[in-house]
């Protein structure tokens, strides 16, 4: 068989490649002129594909992808194509998870407003000083202090979209006592953490039961633009709404006319609709209600060395006709 490759990889991934060949002939396509030609007896692909490279292929019968979101990879020829397509979904699921759940801890806490009075020197409970218990008297009655900081084992965590990430956001969230409740509109597997998952029809009362909304679904044409106005205003007035899944699934402006008439409380975002998000935008400055990271939840050493035990796995299985793993559903992007 014949595996093309292209964009081009590193020497020491063709080289792991090549090891596991076993004559079959690897293809590291330095440019696009060579990875045509190639594609028209390629059995397999590996990287970017795109139109022109799918229209020279003959005998295609497999493509993987190198990424796990799929919404800029997807095209209507290879929707239609007979080939099998594959992702790589679940390398990131733990990492983006720790960071799904750091923002939860920040706004439980409101780490995020005192590192910002860190920077200024300025000592101020959140809640005034008035409220602070003194050591004759104790805690007798809940103050203003107590107010202003959770206890996430009386808080419900809800997970909208019930993937690899979304399990392990939902698995962190019990780990701290939390209430987790999963929505998805196809995985309706059961789980020790969201043991009965909701389905669509039952998104109003998903939002209305969740403290904190957390977004780890893909974008897929069902869910592009779902978090609108509306749909947000359904949340809790003191809720959070956390997305470290596609930034296209919220749209800015209507969460920032959320936060501004004071619909939810805030909104922790890694992905946004804009990327890198624009100086002038108003989320910038919403620092006590907002947490933005620069889309870097899937991001951590170990990830390189998963990506590569990845595709050396796929390989070997499609090279001795072995199932294939994280094979998508290409009309649903997923």
């Amino acid at each position: 068989m014949k595996i093309v490759l292209f964009p081009p990889v590193e020497a020491h991934r063709i080289a792991r490649f090549e090891a596991i060949s076993n004559g079959h002939e690897i293809v590291n396509a330095q440019n696009l002129t060579e990875a045509t030609m190639a594609m028209k007896n390629a059995d397999g692909f590996m990287g970017k594909i795109t139109p022109v490279l799918l229209a020279n292929s003959s005998c295609l019968k497999w493509v993987q992808s190198m990424t796990a979101s799929l919404e800029h990879y997807i095209f209507p020829e290879l929707v239609n194509h007979p080939s099998i397509l594959t992702n790589m979904r679940g390398i990131f699921s733990d990492v983006v998870a720790d960071h799904a759940i750091g923002m939860v801890l920040s706004f439980s806490r409101n780490l995020h407003r005192y590192v910002l009075q860190q920077s200024k020197g300025k000592w101020a409970p959140l809640g005034g000083e008035n409220g602070r218990v003194d050591f004759a008297s104790g805690p007798g009655v809940t103050n203003s202090i107590d107010l202003n900081h959770q206890v996430l084992s009386e808080k419900t965590i809800g997970v909208f979209g019930l993937g690899g990430i979304g399990r392990e956001i939902a698995k962190r969230g019990a780990a701290f006592g939390m209430r987790c409740i999963g929505l998805d509109p196809f995985c309706q597997e059961p789980s020790k953490e969201v043991p009965e998952p909701w389905p669509m029809d039952r998104l109003d009362e998903f939002l209305r039961d969740s403290d904190y909304v957390v977004i780890a679904a893909p974008h897929t044409p069902l869910t592009e633009k779902l978090f609108n106005f509306e749909l947000i205003s359904k949340m809790k007035t003191n809720s959070v709404l956390i997305n470290i899944g596609r930034g296209a699934i919220v749209i800015l402006d209507d969460l920032v006319k959320a936060l501004n008439q004071g619909l939810i409380a805030g909104a922790g975002l890694d992905v946004f609709e804009i990327e890198p998000l624009p100086e002038s935008h108003p989320l910038w400055k919403m620092n006590e209600k907002v947490i933005l990271t620069p889309h870097v939840a899937g991001y951590a050493p170990p990830i390189a060395s998963r990506h590569l035990g990845f595709l050396e796995s796929n390989l070997n299985c499609f090279l001795n006709n072995r199932p294939l793993m994280n094979i998508v559903d290409k009309s649903r992007w997923f």
